[in-house]
């Protein structure tokens, strides 16, 4: 027989035939609603397994199937009841789904559709609510993994692993459609995507209100990426949330919850004067998969920080797949011979060093004894999806108080429980780098915050009214970053007047500096949030009472896991715990016969990777050009930009060669015989590139306004007499205008 219907690459008949996604954004709160539908076109009884990514901080609230036009919606139950009740109810022949979070990483879930009858078809309805972190740009991004890639299985990690089947990208054999719509309190003023958008649809004349689509043809190829863009992004903003009214008042579901969202300011005098220094260590996944494109950039990006640091701070560089190097026995001071050694280094490094075992490097970095009076800035750069994602997350939050982490996901199907964890626990940021996306602006955006001050001593106090009394449900705040979101949930209980208001402040102490952030909001419940806030809540505080419970595991009694199934099961919010199980007890009629096992495959891009654009900014005019810059076609065309940092040295200043020359577009001739007669040949130098990089650059500003502000620093030490002499030639020699000022002399 001719198999027939949708096909795996093995030509077994898949069930899944498409997936509908329904995107709901308010302000910075996504609700996410999948429908899964399933078809059995076999003449046997049906199980069908598909294991999927979600965000790894997401809070899975909802789960139901329709059958036919029978609804059942799921319940929580503890894990292992859940899935004994799965078992017996396929072994009496009847229909039962259950959605579970993977034991080895909170982002990948299992979904079992058990005893489907041949002929019959199944829609399944997903639904979690996830918080939009704010990307380097100020764009608030969204993902929906598509992509699962293969997990690396560390040597002697515990468990198997979950079982996936991946085809290429070109061969899964379901639709996805995809639908969006943003509202916020400011305008929306633009969605980007990594895929193809339908243009976007304001529904209201204050653009406060839109909608999008992904356009027609869309394959489920890729991770599908929204970056939403609102004016006045950093507002502090508090929602207050209406209990349930079936709920008992006193818990946590029954009273009202808050979400205050605070952008602290930082006083510019305090942020400016603040000597920057600190011990940068950056660790490189070296494993197969970031081949090509992935460790190329990578590269390019290691250049741009080493030049970017400041002076006087410590730094060392790792890299890892099946084993790790590091470039120095331990982290060494900042300077022209170091960073030149790190450098040569880093251009012989390649994607060849086989599996993802993050986990050894780090126990080796936490090992080396801290630099007195230089704040430890952990930098990883991985695209990797790893099977002991907690076991490596735990040990960054073990180690947090010696240090801040910042991560980097690269490229589709990265692990957004890995990178946001590790972040999150070690008190820095995470930027995910996919598609398109030029790596170097979202790692200097990172390191900005690296090198603002360590803010300590933070504290929130609440002013309420006295009938009030508010319990915190969120972990203690342990880091403050400038133009980064912080993020409070609290639960209020008792009576209040419509009328009434409360404040909270964040207190904090800034290179020695006292100051506090306050926000005023009003206690009246926001209309028709459908208790995201309190999902959000209960999925904050089940994620520290998991933490809480591998501390206490060895207790007897497991009080701390009861705390956390109560908690699912009273929010119906999936914990590690707990899992979603729906039985349809109404079919009638047992279902006979052995049941044929289907793994719906996802796809994966094995060890293609991701693709980012080089830049294609300005260059200087063509009749400058040299011969020096003519590149045979064979060679990859070197960015100019990047040959310009790679010649500045540790100080910040350049020095007058033909290098610099030939980046600049002239010879070295016309670049000595301009020079003005009183000049030093470095500062002369500098001010060239500087205009150069304000001239021709500015759609890269980002990538080097640090070394710029260090060749500045630079200029400024030397007292120079002849600045304006300078820049006046230069402007001349390079056919610019630009003006002192924006150099920052």
């Amino acid at each position: 027989m001719v198999p027939c219907g949708l096909l795996t690459v093995q030509k077994e008949q898949v069930p899944l035939k498409s997936i509908e996604v329904e995107l709901e954004v308010r302000d910075h709160v996504a609700t996410v609603v999948s429908t899964l539908n399933y078809e059995n076109k076999e003449d046997k009884p049906l199980e069908a397994v598909f294991v999927f990514p979600l965000p790894g901080d997401a809070a899975v609230c909802h789960f139901s199937a329709k059958i036919g036009q029978t609804q059942i919606v799921a319940e929580v139950k503890e894990k292992q009841e859940a899935r004994e009740e799965y078992d017996d109810a396929l072994s009496s022949g009847q229909q039962v789904f259950l959605l579970e979070e993977s034991e080895q990483s909170p982002d990948i879930f299992s979904l079992s559709v058990g005893s489907l009858p041949p002929g019959e078809s199944a829609s399944i309805r997903l639904e979690y609510v996830t918080e939009l972190a704010v990307q380097a740009d100020d764009g608030l991004r969204f993902c929906l993994p598509a992509v699962l890639n293969p997990q690396y299985q560390p040597q002697g990690s515990e468990g198997a692993g979950v079982q996936v089947t991946s085809v290429p990208a070109s061969l899964v054999p379901y639709s996805l459609s995809f639908s969006a719509r943003v509202s916020s309190p400011r305008p929306v003023s633009k969605v980007e995507s990594n895929c193809s958008l339908d243009p976007l649809q304001y529904l209201i004349t204050d653009q406060t209100q839109a909608t999008v689509k992904l356009a027609a043809g869309h394959k489920f190829d890729r991770d599908v990426e929204l970056l939403i863009y609102y004016k006045d992004v950093h507002q502090p903003t508090a929602v207050v949330e209406a209990g349930q009214a079936s709920a008992e008042a006193g818990t946590l579901m029954g009273d009202p919850v808050v979400m205050v969202s605070l952008y602290p300011e930082f006083p510019q005098s305090v942020m400016s004067s603040t000597p920057a220094c600190g011990e940068f260590v950056f660790l490189v996944d070296r494993s197969g998969s970031m081949s090509n494109t992935n460790i190329r950039s990578t590269k390019d990006t290691l250049l741009l920080l080493l030049k970017s640091l400041p002076m006087g701070c410590y730094f060392n560089i790792y890299s890892f797949g099946s084993r790790y190097e590091h470039i120095f026995r331990k982290s060494v001071e900042y300077s022209q011979q170091t960073m030149k050694e790190a450098l040569k280094k880093v251009e012989q490094m390649e994607a060849n060093l086989g599996g993802t075992e993050i986990l050894q490097p780090l126990k080796h970095i936490y090992s080396q004894p801290c630099i007195p009076n230089q704040t430890r800035q952990l930098f990883v750069f991985t695209d990797g999806e790893v099977g002991n994602t907690k076991e490596v997350i735990d040990l960054v939050k073990k180690n947090s108080g010696s240090h801040r982490c910042f991560s980097f996901g690269i490229g589709e199907g990265a692990s957004s429980a890995l990178i946001n964890g590790m972040a999150k626990q070690g008190g820095g940021h995470a930027q995910f780098i996919t598609g398109t996306d030029r790596m170097q602006p979202k790692v200097m955006q990172l390191l900005r915050f690296a090198l603002q001050p360590t803010v300590v001593d933070i504290s929130v106090t609440w002013d309420l009214p006295k009938e009030v009394s508010v319990t915190v449900l969120s972990p203690p705040i342990t880091a403050l970053f400038q133009g980064q979101r912080s993020l409070i949930y609290a639960q209020l209980t008792g009576q209040s007047s419509e009328a009434a208001e409360g404040c909270v402040t964040v207190k904090y102490s800034l290179a020695g500096h006292p100051s506090e952030n306050q926000l005023h909001f009003s206690l009246r419940p926001a209309a028709d949030t459908g208790l995201t806030v309190h999902m959000l809540a209960a999925r904050a505080l089940i994620h520290s009472f998991e933490r809480e419970e591998k501390k206490h595991r060895e207790q007897q009694g497991g009080g701390v896991k009861n705390k956390v199934v109560q908690l699912s099961i009273q929010s119906v919010v999936i914990s590690a715990f707990t899992a979603f199980i729906a039985v349809n007890k109404s079919s009638g009629e047992a279902i006979q016969g052995p049941l044929i096992s289907r793994y719906i495959p996802l796809s994966t891009f094995g060890r293609i990777g991701s693709r980012f654009k080089r830049a294609q900014s300005a260059s200087p005019p063509k009749k400058s050009k040299t011969a020096g810059e003519c590149i045979e076609s064979q060679q990859p065309v070197k960015d100019p930009l990047l040959q310009l940092v790679s010649l500045q040295e540790t100080s910040g200043c350049w020095l007058l060669d033909p290098a610099l020359a030939s980046t600049l577009g002239k010879t070295s001739k016309e670049v000595e015989n301009l020079k003005p007669a009183l000049a030093n040949k470095e500062v002369w130098a500098t001010i060239l590139a500087l205009i150069w990089l304000h001239g021709f650059k500015m759609d890269a500003k980002d990538e080097w306004e640090l070394l710029a502000m260090k060749a500045a620093s630079w200029l400024c030490a030397q007292k120079a007499l002849c600045v304006a002499v300078c820049l006046e030639a230069g402007n001349a020699l390079l056919g610019c205008n630009v003006p002192k000022d924006a150099l920052g002399l």
